[in-house]
Order: C-alpha cells, then structure tokens, then sequence
C-alpha cells in the first residue's frame, strides 16, 4: 500500500506543478553522474515562459 508522500508530492516554489520535473530531473542526473559540476538546460512551454517566476532556475 502506498502512503500519500508516495501518491503526491510536493515541490519547490509557488506551483509546484512547475518544479517537480526539473527537481526530479536534477535529482537523476546527481544520482546517476555523482562528479557532475554544470548541466546547461533549455526550457520549452510554459516552463520557458515562467521558469524564473516559479524558481526553476534555483533548483
């Protein structure tokens, strides 16, 4: 049985909805590469459009 952390979750800044894929996104690439040091990323869609205002560019 799943908890409710599992089933939802919670990310960074004012829509989360908008920084869960970049966090999980940053969370695999630390995982899988652990001597990574810059990762340059190319935003599209409403991500592009409001990536700084949702703090994408923090994560």
């Amino acid at each position: 049985m799943q908890s409710i952390k599992e089933i939802f979750y919670h990310g960074h800044g004012p829509s989360s909805s908008h920084t869960i894929g970049p966090d999980k996104a940053v969370n695999y690439l630390l995982n899988k590469y652990h001597n990574i040091k810059f990762v340059k990323v190319t935003l599209f869609g409403s991500l592009a459009s409001t990536g700084k205002g949702h703090l994408t560019d923090y994560i």
